[in-house]
């Protein structure tokens, strides 16, 4: 925990994520980053000067094949204050079937509004320097555009600042503390066809490139801090 922990304050401290009194929404699914990210956050409140608050939020669309009720005792047992905001645009729908673009959009719009309808002051994900890296690539690959998660970002003129606190995080890393902690297959983690999504694939080739060069993730994370100007294209060209 601790080493990991240590990571978070980095990357918090480097980005100025969490300012006194904060009041974070913590996005809860279910899988073994956000749960570990609450368990981060609490470690942080312990040693940090900065005092600050979360509260642990899972959007329940109701699919007919997925039930929170293991999570929510989970938190309840952990002591984590806790939200479940129930969503009808996907009720009685099947979570195994469901696409993953839109899952994703569903529920990054049940978040925002319950944000500013509740007063939180931040919204935490558990995206880690994987899933950074690998949407970089996704948008090199199919969207033709340069462009990734940042560790904190703000959208809306300021009403959401969104916080990514394990941004310096290799997923090895947390899946090993989500084993130490017990917390692996608790319930919904991000989406159930995801292991044939493009994201997937780039997980994939990014593994096999590795294996050759073990440097490989943090370069291409490093490479955004590291642009070379002069040797883009002009905008007006093709």
């Amino acid at each position: 925990m601790v080493p990991i922990s240590r990571r978070a304050g980095k990357a918090m401290s480097d980005y100025d994520m969490i300012e006194k009194g904060d009041k974070i929404a913590v996005a809860v699914s279910g899988g073994k980053d956000s749960i570990s990210l609450l368990h981060v956050l609490r470690h942080r409140r312990l040693v940090s000067p900065i005092k600050f608050e979360f509260t642990a939020v899972h959007i329940d669309f109701e699919f007919s094949d997925f039930n929170p009720a293991v999570l929510v005792d989970y938190l309840k047992k952990e002591g984590f204050p806790y939200l479940v905001e129930k969503v009808d645009s996907l009720k009685g729908e099947r979570w195994e079937e469901i696409d993953c673009f839109w899952w994703s959009r569903n529920r990054r719009k049940a978040l925002f509004e319950l944000v500013a309808r509740l007063g939180f002051t931040k919204l935490a994900f558990g995206h880690h320097l994987d899933d950074i890296v690998e949407t970089i690539l996704l948008n090199l690959f199919y969207r033709g555009e340069i462009g990734a998660m940042k560790p904190k970002q703000t959208l809306f003129d300021g009403k959401i600042i969104i916080i990514r606190p394990l941004a310096y995080e290799r997923e090895g890393m947390i899946q090993t503390l989500a084993e130490q902690l017990g917390i692996t297959g608790m319930g919904q983690s991000k989406c159930a066809n995801d292991d044939t999504s493009h994201r997937y694939k780039i997980k994939q080739m990014l593994r096999t490139f590795e294996k050759e060069n073990p440097n490989i993730v943090k370069n291409i994370f490093r490479s955004l801090q590291n642009i070379k100007r002069d040797y883009l294209l002009d905008t007006e060209q093709e």
